[in-house]
């Protein structure tokens, strides 16, 4: 046939049972880490998903959609990290438009940590407002930051990892990141240098030297031609009072804003100081307000231009990462599992029937319809109740685009 279908009947953005809350301590899968330490993961879920439009919606992103299989973006990422943490010492960051559907979808995570952002402020204020919160009563707790909506491969490896990142967290003011093995010369990621190799834990580590933003083609490929740069993966372990203590630093007007808003919560008044301080926290992302600079810092506190020991330390992302970050993307992902990577003509069909002749490396979602493919290449056809979007793999980075048309011209229903 030239394809692998998947039969699907219908797309309700309510995908997926609950997680199941097994778990294993940090000290079993990592021998050399301290299992008294707590661990409060807190997941990013308020980004609206708009490069996988139109399945993804304002009310209905993509991390509470099953993109790849029965289970949702976001009980995926909590499943993952059951292991080495509790349901109960995970926080959400989300918006109030999906707030409901993901306490439904994480029944586990009580529902006072799953917070509503008044506005939306990057991942700065997100990530931070945590660590104020447990700065109060346990400064110490290690808190790992982890985007909702991205998938892992090897659960077990990324477990292992996480577990050495914890216990490396947990010493001094020690920041850690995961940085992925670039495969390619992707210009979509940010780039993480690492230099020396750091002593103990059972996973290797190495020091970070700087951070580079998306990079143009020909930087990407001299990153990549280095062999000591990696991608950024987006998560981030350190203690409480290190990340307060780095926004104190680096974002001095921040700090105070998240210290009232933390003193409030647990308190009749939370909700109305949440609403009224939040936006006024700088829109900045965490890899600009912290990261970047931190890693400009040697032991010494004086800038090296990078080439100081920075306190963050690197541990590989070998994990089988895939940030899902396209159409493309979510095709390419596809065909890496067993499942589909059978098809020698490379094509993905989610419908309840298909016929495919003389195409290759098409996607398509159409649930509930036959679906036939001939003599095309490279599409990406997703079809809801509403919507109809027609694009090629090499294009689908511009889906955004639609979503900012549809906003400018007062069609905001069908965003």
């Amino acid at each position: 046939m030239g394809s692998f279908s998947i039969a699907l009947m219908g797309d309700t953005g309510l995908e997926g049972q609950p997680v199941d809350s097994r778990r294993m301590s940090a000290e079993r899968l990592n021998p050399g880490a301290n299992a008294s330490v707590r661990f409060a993961p807190v997941i990013l879920a308020g980004g609206s998903g708009t490069r996988f439009w139109p399945r993804s919606r304002k009310s209905r992103a993509k991390q509470v959609l099953a993109l790849d299989g029965v289970k949702t973006m976001i009980q995926q990422t909590l499943e993952r990290l059951l292991p080495v943490a509790a349901a109960e010492d995970v926080w959400v960051v989300t918006n109030d438009l999906l707030a409901e559907m993901i306490c439904t979808q994480l029944p586990e995570v009580p529902k006072n940590q799953i917070l509503s952002e008044p506005a939306a402020r990057n991942t700065a204020p997100a990530c931070a407002l945590a660590a104020f919160l447990l700065e109060k009563t346990e400064p110490n707790t290690v808190i790992g930051i982890f985007p909702s909506d991205h998938v892992v491969k090897d659960a077990a490896r990324f477990a292992e990892v996480l577990s050495a990142g914890i216990a490396l967290a947990s010493v001094g003011e020690t920041i850690v990141v995961l940085g992925v093995p670039p495969t390619r010369a992707e210009t979509g990621y940010g780039y993480i240098e690492v230099g020396a190799s750091v002593a103990g834990g059972t996973v290797s580590a190495r020091q970070v030297r700087r951070f580079t933003e998306k990079p143009e083609k020909a930087k990407a490929e001299e990153f990549l031609a280095a062999g000591n740069y990696c991608w950024n993966s987006g998560i981030f372990l350190w203690s409480a009072r290190t990340l307060t203590g780095a926004i104190r630093e680096h974002c001095p007007a921040m700090a105070p804003l998240l210290e009232k808003i933390a003193a409030a919560y647990g308190t009749a008044e939370f909700d109305a100081v949440f609403a009224e301080v939040y936006p006024q926290c700088e829109n900045i992302s965490v890899d600009y307000a912290v990261l970047e600079p931190r890693s400009l810092r040697s032991k010494d506190g004086r800038s090296k231009d990078g080439k100081g020991e920075s306190g963050i330390v690197c541990l590989p992302g070998d994990f089988g990462w895939n940030d899902l970050g396209s159409w493309a993307a979510l095709h390419e992902h596809h065909m890496s599992r067993p499942e589909f990577s059978q098809d020698p003509c490379g094509n993905v069909v989610e419908a309840a029937n298909d016929v495919v002749i003389g195409s290759t490396g098409n996607y398509v979602f159409a649930p509930g319809m036959a679906v036939a493919l001939v003599g095309v290449e490279g599409l990406v056809v997703v079809l809801t109740e509403d919507a109809l979007l027609i694009t090629t793999k090499e294009k689908c980075q511009d889906v955004g685009k639609v979503v900012k048309e549809l906003a400018e011209t007062g069609r905001g229903g069908l965003i």
